[in-house]
């Protein structure tokens, strides 16, 4: 039976009362964390403890510190795991080059005070320098499942002393086609390893994998079982927008009083490209993330984005896999999404650690019937959105758009991360 989470309006304890070493705990002060979240609270104790587990949550609800901690605090210094020499201790494997870079950085910051090494390996990137960090010694390795197979394959990557395996993101794994790699990849480690397991869902091909190579697993689940599957913290306004409409009506929603942060979701990587190049020819300073991009142009892009140097990020479904940024104020979802576990995980990247956001959904007349699956599934009881357009008032209403919002804001500019010999395209007026 899964662990619900206490209901009760109780203090959660802090990371020192539970007891995880004092020299992570500073490094956690310092970036102003000190209390735990519900997913941390119940998983960081049986983690502490050695005990193999799957944590459930959703996106936003802290599961990169609930594994990071514990694994941290045990391969710094725990007598059941080996002496440090320069051989990976622990092991975390993740869906996307994006999400490998945001948990490597992640587990870096708690170690900061520690002896622990952290390298994050992922495709897309030259090997000689993810090889010449695996020479000089590492006691964790953060990376997707080919890069990691390809570095263990050529004899880089020793697995023969890890003690902790971590799998985040697991649905999203299974949903890329990696479960062939993470069967590879847990059959070359140690037969005593803990393993944690963390995903939003559960799907039964993931339940079996768990069953079949964990030892004995608690299930945690940091929410009840009726919880809804969105963020309360979010709010939602969907309506239909005709395809031709939906730029001026995006350039309208950029404009709305109080909106910081925004990803834009679309659903295909040309749609991505098209996107974040109309927003820069309105005046809008974007970035962008999808699979026509190099990663260099990705990570500058995300970079950008988490530093607040752009506010704006149009992304696609895997592409935004590995942002995880709290102070998101807006989701756009461009085109509707295919299914609702999709809807799920967009939108949660906005109401996120407590903060309030706004997900919006422009729902084109050829979409209405993935909104019908999204709306039944999740009981959002919003089966017939109203149509807008980007005159409506009732846009303007619903997202506190001022009357003064215009079809662009400035002069054209690039997209940012693109290379600089690539000129922004004005728009033709209609």
């Amino acid at each position: 039976m899964p662990y619900p989470a206490d209901t009760a309006e109780t203090v959660p304890p802090t990371f020192a009362e539970l007891g995880v070493a004092a020299e992570i705990v500073d490094a956690l002060e310092e970036l102003g964390i000190t209390h735990t979240f519900s997913i941390q609270e119940l998983a960081a104790p049986l983690a502490l403890a050695g005990k193999d587990l799957i944590g459930q949550a959703r996106t936003g609800m802290g599961k990169t510190y609930a594994f990071g901690i514990p694994l941290l605090d045990r391969v710094f210094d725990d007598a059941d795991i080996e002496e440090l020499d320069g051989t990976p201790r622990a092991l975390v494997v993740v869906p996307t080059r994006e999400l490998a870079v945001q948990v490597g950085e992640d587990l870096l910051r708690a170690a900061k005070y520690t002896p622990v090494r952290v390298t994050t390996v992922y495709g897309g990137r030259p090997y000689e320098t993810q090889i010449a960090a695996l020479h000089e010694g590492v006691d964790v390795v953060v990376g997707t499942p080919g890069r990691l197979i390809d570095l263990h394959d050529r004899g880089e990557l020793r697995l023969d002393r890890v003690a902790i395996l971590v799998l985040d993101e697991a649905d999203e794994m299974l949903d890329l086609g990696f479960l062939p790699d993470i069967q590879k990849l847990w059959s070359a480690l140690p037969q005593q390893v803990q393993s944690l397991l963390f995903s939003a869902t559960m799907p039964g091909a993931i339940l079996t994998l768990a069953r079949s190579l964990m030892n004995r697993p608690v299930h945690i689940r940091a929410e009840t079982a009726d919880t809804p599957s969105t963020h309360a913290t979010t709010r939602q306004v969907v309506f239909q927008s005709h395809r031709m409409d939906k730029p001026e009506v995006t350039a309208r929603i950029l404009q709305a009083e109080g909106r910081g942060r925004t990803i834009i979701f679309a659903r295909t990587k040309r749609t991505a490209a098209e996107v974040a190049e109309d927003l820069a020819g309105r005046g809008f300073a974007v970035g962008s993330v999808h699979g026509d991009l190099g990663q260099g142009a990705r990570e500058r892009s995300l970079e950008a984005f988490r530093s607040g140097e752009v506010e704006i990020l149009v992304a696609t479904d895997v592409a935004a896999r590995g942002i995880d940024v709290d102070e998101v104020t807006h989701v756009i979802n461009y085109q509707t999404p295919d299914d609702p576990m999709t809807y799920v995980h967009r939108i949660g990247r906005t109401g996120r650690a407590g903060h309030s956001g706004t997900a919006v959904t422009l729902v084109g007349f050829d979409e209405a019937h993935k909104w019908a699956a999204i709306n039944t599934e999740l009981g959002l009881e919003i089966p017939q959105p109203p149509a807008w357009f980007s005159t409506s008032p009732q846009l303007y209403q619903a997202l506190n758009i001022p009357d003064s919002a215009a079809e662009r804001v400035g002069q054209a500019v690039k997209v940012h991360g693109e290379p600089a010999n690539r000129r922004p395209r004005e728009r033709k007026r209609r």
